[in-house]
């Protein structure tokens, strides 16, 4: 069905790890049209995770022509596509601009011995101070230095280095730019003066010209080149607007925008996050940094054991709750919430360490292990289901109280990812962390993000506060305040169980290892 030639819409493409979404969205945020294209994350030796540079282009072009076919708008119609992408990603290249590896991804950890080595050094916490990226893997500065010194023929002949959206806009342009939020996440960016740091350049043996023009997260490219443009159906001047990281535009894709708001997300992983009007980092780097938009930096930290976690333990012993579920018509997690709800807070004094897969913000440990603490006669199999989702929350928790000693107390949570679809797993977050939590309509946090930063950029709206207005807020919940006093109680008793367990978790790590 076409929509009136009159209606004005606006794209927002976000490129994830397992896929790419464009959706098309109405100027007054209603969703008109979506498109997804998956793919695969190949992993061909032990800690690699990398992806097809060119699948991921084709599926950017596939996304869009589906999205705008299936919102059913013109060329015309289109004011602007604005671009979201994962964090930490790294590609070479060479003169032409053709791949001379793989896309390495956020979760390749192949960089680990020189991560821990810059961390040794001490060179790490002051790249960390300007940067705003926690010394890890996962940042193409340990990367590049793990190129550098296990493939130096490649990391000779590379001209540039880039993320995928780089990759993406120079098939598109011919250009190559990175925007300011992007090149925070790389641990090469100083986040104050908004250009390339240049210990960190040296720290990974390269150049200022091998690597991308930084820009605004609001810089319009246009003139896209003709075979594209017609393949996707867009207008050959459809502004582009280069956009951000998909973390910082999940913040701006719910409405937390202001001071004192806080969102959550929890889907296999999670995250924490806040905006502030100024760059902060924590002495011990416990946190990341990085760019928004003009005066606006998103401070916060990623968790690896969200939903993953729930999962395992579905997985390995929720067989009743899977059979009941296929009669009835639901899902397994729908009955352990279920049986969970039952139990009263703080598992009747069952702990649960969630981190089955190591654990980023805020320890930033990959030998750490996930363990039941407390067991006793009483506890049935609905207390370990509620030990597992108060786990998991205690994991996020503990990334805001880094956040509050930063920029002080949040007002109100905005909640997005899988767990906001349940409204138990929602009050016990309210709980927890004592502030009222909202829900917001849109399920697409990061290319709706995109969107609205391409509606600022080209003069649809004036500033980003303007969002508030286009996020529908569907459900929200108050602090149950005897409860956040039996958390608050127990969430000291899961710090001290972390710290007292630290050098058994590497024992063990390396016992696994064996």
């Amino acid at each position: 069905m076409r929509h009136d030639v009159k209606t004005t819409c606006v794209i927002g493409l976000d490129i994830g790890t397992t896929s790419t979404k464009a959706v098309v969205y109405r100027e007054d945020g209603q969703l008109l049209g979506l498109g997804n294209v998956n793919y695969d994350l190949s992993t061909p030796r032990p800690a690699w995770a990398e992806q097809d540079p060119d699948e991921i282009f084709a599926a950017v072009l596939t996304a869009l022509r589906e999205a705008i076919s299936h919102a059913g708008v013109e060329a015309g119609q289109i004011a602007a596509i604005g671009f979201s992408t994962a964090m930490h990603s790294l590609i070479a290249v060479d003169e032409s601009g053709r791949p001379l590896t793989n896309l390495i991804t956020w979760a390749d950890n192949r960089s680990l011995e020189q991560t821990e080595r810059l961390k040794r050094e001490g060179l790490g916490k002051a790249i960390y101070q300007h940067t705003g990226t926690p010394i890890h893997p996962m940042s193409p500065l340990s990367k590049l230095i793990w190129m550098k010194e296990e493939d130096p023929e490649t990391f000779q002949r590379a001209a540039k280095f880039i993320s995928i959206k780089e990759y993406v806009l120079y098939k598109l342009f011919g250009e190559y730019v990175v925007d300011y939020s992007i090149a925070s996440a790389t641990g090469l960016f100083d986040i104050r003066r908004l250009d390339w740091y240049e210990p960190a350049l040296e720290a990974a043996g390269i150049t200022r010209d091998r690597l991308s023009l930084p820009v605004p997260t609001t810089h319009i490219l246009r003139g896209i080149r003709s075979p594209y443009s017609t393949d996707i159906g867009i207008s050959p001047e459809t502004p582009f607007v280069v956009g951000a990281s998909d973390g910082v535009l999940a913040n701006l894709g719910v409405g937390a925008i202001r001071n004192g708001q806080l969102a959550v997300t929890i889907g296999t992983s999670g995250a924490v996050r806040s905006v502030v009007d100024r760059p902060l980092t924590d002495e011990q780097g416990r946190t990341f940094c990085y760019v928004l938009a003009e005066n606006r930096w998103v401070i916060g930290g990623p968790t690896n054991n969200g939903g993953i976690a729930l999962r395992w333990f579905r997985d390995q012993f929720g067989e009743k709750e899977g059979r009941e579920a296929k009669e009835r018509g639901l899902e397994a997690y729908d009955l352990m919430l279920e049986a969970a709800s039952q139990v009263p807070a703080g598992a009747e004094g069952l702990l649960f360490l969630p981190y089955l897969s190591g654990e980023r913000a805020p320890h930033w440990n990959a030998e750490a292990r996930g363990s039941f603490f407390g067991i006793g006669l009483h506890h049935r199999r609905e207390h370990f289901m509620r030990a597992v989702l108060e786990g998991i929350l205690f994991s996020v928790y503990h990334v805001e109280t880094v956040l509050r000693q930063l920029a002080g107390r949040s007002e109100e949570i905005l909640a997005s990812g899988g767990f906001a679809r349940s409204a138990v797993w929602r009050q016990m977050m309210s709980d927890l962390f004592g502030y009222d939590l909202l829900v917001p309509q849109t399920h697409e946090s990061s290319s709706f993000g995109a969107a609205v930063l391409a509606m600022q950029a080209v003069g649809m709206i004036g500033q980003l506060e303007e969002v508030e207005r286009l996020v529908s807020i569907v459900e929200r919940h108050q602090p149950n305040v005897a409860n956040t006093a039996v958390y608050h109680q127990l969430f000291t008793m899961y710090e001290k169980l972390y710290e007292k367990n630290m050098d058994l978790f590497s024992q063990l790590a390396s016992f696994q290892r064996q």
